[in-house]
């Protein structure tokens, strides 16, 4: 039975990056391209640079929470748009919010394939509780 590209990438999104060691071989393509801009400009990564950021978010963070808010399928092509919230090593009973994502994925062979991502930090004048419900997820 096949996924529909929004299943898989919504699945993709649904997992613990900290605990679950199966995040890139069961999600993420062998070809991966993500092109990021985010506050520091332009970054892209390959498979090699994301397996390495998933390395660094498990030894940084002791919870990683995604929360979702918007998915639209076109095809094999998914639009996502999330918000980070994390629990870190030296302080796990403190979330906190760290940064809202969009991101349109490709997927091919049902894994993400191609990604554009952005991304902005939390600031203190986010108002999540107006313009962060969740539509279409």
């Amino acid at each position: 039975m096949s996924n529909s590209a929004k299943d898989i990438v919504k699945n993709f999104y649904r997992t613990n990056l900290v605990t679950d060691d199966s995040v890139l071989e069961d999600f993420i393509h062998p070809e991966l391209v993500l092109i990021w801009n985010s506050t520091d400009g332009l970054t892209i990564m390959h498979y090699d640079d994301i397996s390495e950021f998933f390395s660094e978010i498990k030894r940084t963070y002791n919870d990683l929470r995604i929360e979702v808010s918007h998915v639209l399928e076109d095809g094999n092509h998914v639009t996502i748009r999330y918000k980070y919230y994390i629990r870190t090593i030296e302080n796990p009973d403190e979330e906190l919010g760290i940064a809202h994502f969009i991101a349109i994925w490709e997927v091919k062979d049902g894994k993400l394939y191609r990604g554009y991502q952005i991304s902005q930090p939390v600031t203190e004048k986010d108002d999540t509780n107006k313009s962060y419900h969740r539509v279409k997820v």
